[in-house]
Protein backbone atom coordinates (compact mmCIF):
# COMPACT_ATOMS: atom_id res chain seq x y z
CA UNK A 1 0.00 0.00 0.00
CA UNK A 2 1.48 3.36 -0.87
CA UNK A 3 2.30 5.70 2.02
CA UNK A 4 0.22 8.44 2.29
CA UNK A 5 1.80 12.17 3.88
CA UNK A 6 1.32 14.53 6.30
CA UNK A 7 2.91 17.81 6.50
CA UNK A 8 2.27 19.06 10.39
CA UNK A 9 2.26 23.02 9.64
CA UNK A 10 -0.09 24.01 12.89
CA UNK A 11 2.74 25.84 15.07
CA UNK A 12 2.11 29.50 15.74
CA UNK A 13 5.68 30.71 15.53
CA UNK A 14 5.98 32.59 18.39
CA UNK A 15 9.78 32.01 18.47
CA UNK A 16 9.52 34.37 15.13
CA UNK A 17 7.57 37.00 15.80
CA UNK A 18 6.82 39.76 15.11
CA UNK A 19 7.32 38.28 11.42
CA UNK A 20 4.45 35.79 12.03
CA UNK A 21 2.13 38.22 13.32
CA UNK A 22 0.71 39.21 9.80
CA UNK A 23 1.99 35.98 8.50
CA UNK A 24 1.63 32.04 9.60
CA UNK A 25 5.29 30.67 9.74
CA UNK A 26 4.46 27.71 7.10
CA UNK A 27 4.25 30.83 4.41
CA UNK A 28 7.67 32.43 5.90
CA UNK A 29 10.23 32.55 2.60
CA UNK A 30 13.37 30.15 2.47
CA UNK A 31 14.89 31.92 -0.39
CA UNK A 32 12.28 32.26 -3.22
CA UNK A 33 9.75 30.42 -1.69
CA UNK A 34 7.31 29.50 1.09
CA UNK A 35 8.96 27.19 3.78
CA UNK A 36 6.20 24.60 3.16
CA UNK A 37 6.99 24.08 -0.11
CA UNK A 38 10.67 22.28 0.94
CA UNK A 39 8.91 19.11 2.45
CA UNK A 40 6.17 19.12 0.08
CA UNK A 41 8.65 19.03 -2.78
CA UNK A 42 10.12 15.71 -0.66
CA UNK A 43 6.83 14.51 -0.50
CA UNK A 44 6.04 14.05 -3.97
CA UNK A 45 9.80 12.99 -4.80
CA UNK A 46 8.71 9.93 -2.95
CA UNK A 47 5.70 9.24 -5.02
CA UNK A 48 3.11 10.15 -2.38
CA UNK A 49 0.21 11.15 -4.09
CA UNK A 50 -2.19 11.75 -1.02
CA UNK A 51 -1.37 14.43 1.41
CA UNK A 52 -2.86 16.17 4.72
CA UNK A 53 -1.77 19.61 5.59
CA UNK A 54 -2.47 20.12 9.38
CA UNK A 55 -2.78 23.48 9.94
CA UNK A 56 -3.92 26.23 12.62
CA UNK A 57 -7.67 26.89 12.43
CA UNK A 58 -6.74 31.21 11.75
CA UNK A 59 -4.78 29.30 8.50
CA UNK A 60 -7.02 26.84 6.81
CA UNK A 61 -8.37 29.70 4.43
CA UNK A 62 -5.35 30.29 3.41
CA UNK A 63 -3.60 26.85 2.95
CA UNK A 64 -7.20 25.89 0.55
CA UNK A 65 -6.60 29.16 -1.06
CA UNK A 66 -2.54 28.57 -1.88
CA UNK A 67 -2.74 24.85 -2.90
CA UNK A 68 -6.37 24.04 -3.40
CA UNK A 69 -7.60 20.13 -4.30
CA UNK A 70 -3.91 19.35 -5.43
CA UNK A 71 -5.82 18.60 -8.99
CA UNK A 72 -3.12 21.51 -10.71
CA UNK A 73 -0.09 19.32 -9.52
CA UNK A 74 -1.93 15.80 -9.98
CA UNK A 75 -2.12 15.48 -6.59
CA UNK A 76 -5.06 14.86 -3.28
CA UNK A 77 -4.74 17.55 -1.00
CA UNK A 78 -6.47 17.73 2.64
CA UNK A 79 -6.43 19.65 5.52
CA UNK A 80 -7.86 19.11 9.16
CA UNK A 81 -7.60 22.01 12.14
CA UNK A 82 -5.06 21.52 14.92
CA UNK A 83 -7.07 22.97 17.29
CA UNK A 84 -5.23 22.89 20.27
CA UNK A 85 -1.23 22.28 20.36
CA UNK A 86 -0.12 19.03 21.73
CA UNK A 87 3.14 17.98 20.04
CA UNK A 88 4.27 16.28 17.03
CA UNK A 89 2.69 12.94 17.97
CA UNK A 90 -0.52 14.25 17.97
CA UNK A 91 -0.78 14.27 14.05
CA UNK A 92 -0.97 10.78 13.84
CA UNK A 93 -4.29 11.13 16.47
CA UNK A 94 -5.67 13.81 14.35
CA UNK A 95 -4.93 11.85 10.62
CA UNK A 96 -6.68 8.75 11.88
CA UNK A 97 -9.72 9.00 9.08
CA UNK A 98 -7.13 10.33 6.42
CA UNK A 99 -4.60 7.24 7.15
CA UNK A 100 -6.85 4.58 7.25
CA UNK A 101 -4.92 1.75 6.95
CA UNK A 102 -1.97 3.42 5.28
CA UNK A 103 1.91 3.57 6.41
CA UNK A 104 2.87 7.28 6.50
CA UNK A 105 5.27 9.94 5.95
CA UNK A 106 5.20 12.85 8.88
CA UNK A 107 7.23 16.27 7.38
CA UNK A 108 7.55 19.19 9.68
CA UNK A 109 6.56 22.53 7.77
CA UNK A 110 9.91 24.22 9.01
CA UNK A 111 12.25 21.44 8.13
CA UNK A 112 14.56 22.11 5.32
CA UNK A 113 17.08 19.01 4.06
CA UNK A 114 19.27 20.36 1.30
CA UNK A 115 21.93 17.40 -0.94
CA UNK A 116 21.87 15.65 -4.07
CA UNK A 117 21.98 12.21 -1.83
CA UNK A 118 19.10 13.42 0.31
CA UNK A 119 16.07 11.91 -2.19
CA UNK A 120 17.99 8.83 -1.94
CA UNK A 121 18.31 8.56 1.50
CA UNK A 122 14.82 9.28 1.88
CA UNK A 123 13.82 6.49 -0.21
CA UNK A 124 15.70 4.12 1.70
CA UNK A 125 13.72 5.04 4.96
CA UNK A 126 10.68 5.40 2.99
CA UNK A 127 11.08 1.83 1.37
CA UNK A 128 12.52 0.13 5.05
CA UNK A 129 8.71 0.96 6.53
CA UNK A 130 7.08 -0.97 3.67
CA UNK A 131 7.14 -4.33 5.40
CA UNK A 132 6.61 -2.68 8.80
CA UNK A 133 8.09 -0.43 11.57
CA UNK A 134 9.44 2.92 11.69
CA UNK A 135 12.52 4.39 9.76
CA UNK A 136 14.17 8.13 11.12
CA UNK A 137 16.78 9.66 10.13
CA UNK A 138 19.98 10.30 11.88
CA UNK A 139 22.16 13.66 11.76
CA UNK A 140 24.71 15.07 14.00
CA UNK A 141 24.31 18.29 15.33
CA UNK A 142 25.91 21.10 17.26
CA UNK A 143 23.16 21.76 19.70
CA UNK A 144 21.77 18.29 20.17
CA UNK A 145 20.20 19.57 23.51
CA UNK A 146 17.42 21.01 21.56
CA UNK A 147 16.27 17.88 19.64
CA UNK A 148 15.43 13.99 20.22
CA UNK A 149 19.09 12.94 20.48
CA UNK A 150 20.08 8.53 19.48
CA UNK A 151 22.32 6.84 21.87
CA UNK A 152 23.85 3.87 19.45
CA UNK A 153 25.74 0.89 20.48
CA UNK A 154 28.75 -0.72 18.85
CA UNK A 155 27.24 -1.91 16.06
CA UNK A 156 25.51 1.11 15.63
CA UNK A 157 22.22 0.19 16.91
CA UNK A 158 19.70 2.52 18.73
CA UNK A 159 19.76 1.75 22.06
CA UNK A 160 17.83 4.90 24.01
CA UNK A 161 16.24 8.03 22.48
CA UNK A 162 16.12 11.24 24.59
CA UNK A 163 14.01 14.24 24.05
CA UNK A 164 15.83 17.48 24.51
CA UNK A 165 18.36 15.75 27.51
CA UNK A 166 20.22 18.12 29.35
CA UNK A 167 23.06 16.47 29.14
CA UNK A 168 23.20 14.70 25.67
CA UNK A 169 25.50 12.23 24.79
CA UNK A 170 25.71 11.48 21.67
CA UNK A 171 25.59 14.55 18.74
CA UNK A 172 23.16 12.29 16.35
CA UNK A 173 19.57 13.64 16.67
CA UNK A 174 16.53 13.11 14.89
CA UNK A 175 15.20 15.56 11.96
CA UNK A 176 11.98 16.50 11.07
CA UNK A 177 10.74 13.92 8.62
CA UNK A 178 9.50 10.42 10.23
CA UNK A 179 8.36 7.44 8.33
CA UNK A 180 5.40 4.77 9.85
CA UNK A 181 3.62 2.29 9.26
CA UNK A 182 -0.28 1.94 9.76
CA UNK A 183 0.41 1.07 13.34
CA UNK A 184 1.34 4.51 14.56
CA UNK A 185 -1.96 5.62 14.41
CA UNK A 186 -2.79 3.11 16.96
CA UNK A 187 0.46 3.27 19.08
CA UNK A 188 -0.51 7.02 20.04
CA UNK A 189 -3.01 5.99 21.77
CA UNK A 190 -0.78 4.67 24.50
CA UNK A 191 1.02 7.51 24.59
CA UNK A 192 0.65 9.70 27.80
CA UNK A 193 1.28 13.98 27.70
CA UNK A 194 4.90 14.34 28.71
CA UNK A 195 5.73 17.12 31.18
CA UNK A 196 5.36 20.05 28.67
CA UNK A 197 2.29 18.77 28.03
CA UNK A 198 2.73 16.99 24.81
CA UNK A 199 2.44 14.10 23.02
CA UNK A 200 6.44 13.28 21.85
CA UNK A 201 6.87 12.23 18.87
CA UNK A 202 9.92 10.33 20.53
CA UNK A 203 7.35 8.57 22.92
CA UNK A 204 5.82 7.05 19.49
CA UNK A 205 9.23 5.85 18.28
CA UNK A 206 10.45 4.51 21.42
CA UNK A 207 7.37 2.02 21.07
CA UNK A 208 9.00 0.81 17.59
CA UNK A 209 12.28 0.55 19.45
CA UNK A 210 10.77 -1.63 22.14
CA UNK A 211 9.34 -3.72 19.58
CA UNK A 212 12.43 -4.24 17.88
CA UNK A 213 10.95 -2.91 14.93
CA UNK A 214 12.88 0.81 14.44
CA UNK A 215 15.70 1.68 11.50
CA UNK A 216 17.76 4.37 11.22
CA UNK A 217 19.17 6.24 7.93
CA UNK A 218 21.67 8.18 9.20
CA UNK A 219 22.55 11.59 7.11
CA UNK A 220 26.28 11.95 5.83
CA UNK A 221 27.65 15.46 6.00
CA UNK A 222 26.55 15.71 2.51
CA UNK A 223 23.45 16.99 3.52
CA UNK A 224 22.47 19.98 5.21
CA UNK A 225 19.39 20.39 7.56
CA UNK A 226 17.84 23.25 8.79
CA UNK A 227 14.96 23.82 11.66
CA UNK A 228 13.90 26.91 10.68
CA UNK A 229 12.69 27.88 13.77
CA UNK A 230 13.61 30.97 14.65
CA UNK A 231 15.22 34.15 12.66
CA UNK A 232 18.62 33.29 12.72
CA UNK A 233 17.92 29.73 11.08
CA UNK A 234 15.49 30.81 8.60
CA UNK A 235 18.25 33.40 7.02
CA UNK A 236 20.99 30.89 7.17
CA UNK A 237 18.36 28.00 5.20
CA UNK A 238 17.70 31.10 3.23
CA UNK A 239 20.98 31.56 2.17
CA UNK A 240 21.78 27.69 2.33
CA UNK A 241 19.25 27.31 -0.47
CA UNK A 242 20.10 29.96 -2.64
CA UNK A 243 24.01 28.86 -2.34
CA UNK A 244 23.08 25.40 -3.26
CA UNK A 245 20.67 26.37 -6.27
CA UNK A 246 23.47 28.50 -7.53
CA UNK A 247 26.16 25.83 -7.70
CA UNK A 248 23.97 22.64 -8.93
CA UNK A 249 21.76 25.19 -11.10
CA UNK A 250 18.96 23.39 -9.90
CA UNK A 251 15.44 24.86 -8.39
CA UNK A 252 15.12 23.51 -5.00
CA UNK A 253 11.43 23.22 -3.26
CA UNK A 254 9.88 23.59 -6.38
CA UNK A 255 7.29 20.95 -6.04
CA UNK A 256 5.50 21.62 -9.71
CA UNK A 257 8.37 20.38 -10.92
CA UNK A 258 9.04 17.88 -9.18
CA UNK A 259 4.93 16.27 -9.74
CA UNK A 260 6.05 17.03 -13.16
CA UNK A 261 9.37 15.16 -13.18
CA UNK A 262 7.15 12.04 -11.33
CA UNK A 263 4.89 12.01 -14.28
CA UNK A 264 2.22 13.31 -11.91
CA UNK A 265 1.30 15.96 -14.76
CA UNK A 266 2.77 17.34 -18.19
CA UNK A 267 4.81 19.72 -19.41
CA UNK A 268 1.88 22.00 -21.09
CA UNK A 269 0.53 21.55 -16.99
CA UNK A 270 4.05 22.79 -15.61
CA UNK A 271 3.98 25.69 -18.31
CA UNK A 272 0.54 26.87 -17.07
CA UNK A 273 1.98 27.02 -12.95
CA UNK A 274 4.89 29.02 -14.43
CA UNK A 275 2.82 31.50 -16.14
CA UNK A 276 1.40 31.69 -13.33
CA UNK A 277 3.92 32.96 -11.53
CA UNK A 278 5.85 34.35 -14.28
CA UNK A 279 6.58 37.80 -13.48
CA UNK A 280 9.27 36.60 -10.39
CA UNK A 281 12.65 34.74 -10.91
CA UNK A 282 10.60 31.55 -9.25
CA UNK A 283 8.39 31.46 -12.57
CA UNK A 284 10.97 32.15 -14.70
CA UNK A 285 13.35 29.53 -13.92
CA UNK A 286 10.41 26.62 -13.83
CA UNK A 287 10.07 28.16 -17.53
CA UNK A 288 13.89 28.25 -18.19
CA UNK A 289 13.36 24.83 -17.01
CA UNK A 290 10.86 23.50 -19.74
CA UNK A 291 12.83 25.22 -22.33
CA UNK A 292 16.05 23.14 -21.38
CA UNK A 293 13.54 20.30 -21.85
CA UNK A 294 12.55 21.17 -25.52
CA UNK A 295 16.23 21.71 -27.10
Amino acid sequence: MNAKGIILAAGKGTRLTPATLPVSKPFLPIYDKPMIYYPLETLIRLNVKDILFIVHEDDLVVFQNTFGSGKHVGLNFSYIIQKKQKGIADAYIIAEKFLEESPSILALCDNVFIGKKFIHFAEMAHKKIKNGGCSIFGLSVPDPENFGVIELDEDGKITRIEEKPSKPKTNLVIPGMYFFDSEAKNYVKELNLSPRGELEITDLIKIYLKNQNLDLEILDDSIIWQDAGNAKSLLDASQNVKKYEIENHVKVGSYEIAAFEKGFIDISDLNNLAEKFIKSDYGKTIKRYIDNLNN
